[in-house]
């Protein structure tokens, strides 16, 4: 299952849960996001053709972010961009979630693995406007 968390008609967050299927390849963010998530299944001997990736040059601002719960529990808190709580979601290994815009806060609830992928550079100082995010 695939859901996606907006407010104000901008995505907040892709989750892909872990019984998501799709055959071939689907890509399941917008075309302009600074990340591209794609989601894929191939069958033994598929093969990918060799290829580079060239060096396009891309403007981007703001940060999305990919988590990939390997192990554990972890609830993730979205807020808008007001920092106004919207709602919560509980993610278990196996899970995905692209968080895309606004606010969000992780609280681990069982001991958890995660693998986090990001835009980049970070810049130290100027990535994060951290808030105190209280749940209603």
């Amino acid at each position: 299952m695939i859901e996606t968390i907006t407010s104000d008609d901008q995505i907040v967050a892709i989750i892909v849960y872990r019984d998501y299927h799709v055959d071939g390849i689907k890509f399941l963010s917008p075309t302009d996001f600074s990340l591209q998530l794609g989601h894929m299944s191939r069958p033994a001997g598929y093969q990918v053709v060799p290829h580079i990736h060239n060096p396009v040059h891309r403007h981007t601002v703001g940060t999305q972010e990919v988590l990939f719960i390997k192990k554990g529990v972890i609830r993730v808190d979205f807020y808008a961009f007001d920092q106004r709580y919207l709602e919560s979601r509980q993610l278990s290994a196996g899970d995905l979630i692209m968080l895309a815009g606004a606010g969000h806060g992780i609280e681990v609830l069982e001991d958890a693995v995660i693998v986090e992928v990001k835009n980049g550079p970070y810049i130290e100082g100027a990535d994060k406007g951290r808030f105190d995010g209280k749940r209603s």
